[in-house]
């Protein structure tokens, strides 16, 4: 992933949050996210329940 660029791991994790794609995969990308320093704040819409 450290190749990828910030806007396309950002859109990538929009993409699988909105898509409710696998919680380990979306947790890789979220610690990936926190290891650059990134913050990204989902609309309601998209935020998954607990």
């Amino acid at each position: 992933m450290e190749q990828l660029p910030d806007d396309l791991l950002v859109e990538a994790y929009l993409k699988a949050v909105s898509l409710r794609l696998n919680e380990d995969f979306i947790q890789l990308i979220e610690s990936e996210l926190e290891r650059r320093s990134l913050h990204v704040r989902l609309p309601l819409t998209n935020r998954m329940s607990s």
